[in-house]
């Protein structure tokens, strides 16, 4: 089941989206639904991320001395 709401787009935004979706066959409903979809997927992914690197570092849970090193030598920049 799905609801209705209002979204409003500056015109050239809704240009885009009914040249986009015209050249993929696609309604402007179903192109903003599932850009809405992949926004909230993308961004509860990361928010779980951060709290979950937050409730690790509550509990004190950090790298060690040799780890951070590790890192740090792997993304160092070579000259």
């Amino acid at each position: 089941m799905s609801a209705a709401f209002t979204v409003r787009l500056d015109e050239a935004t809704l240009g885009e989206l009914d040249r986009l979706a015209e050249k993929t066959e696609r309604s402007r409903n179903w192109l903003v639904a599932k850009a809405v979809e992949d926004y909230i997927a993308l961004n509860a992914w990361q928010v779980g991320k951060i709290e979950a690197g937050i409730a690790a570092a509550d509990r004190g849970d950090f790298a060690s001395d040799d780890e951070l090193a590790r890192v740090r030598k792997k993304f160092a920049v070579k000259k």
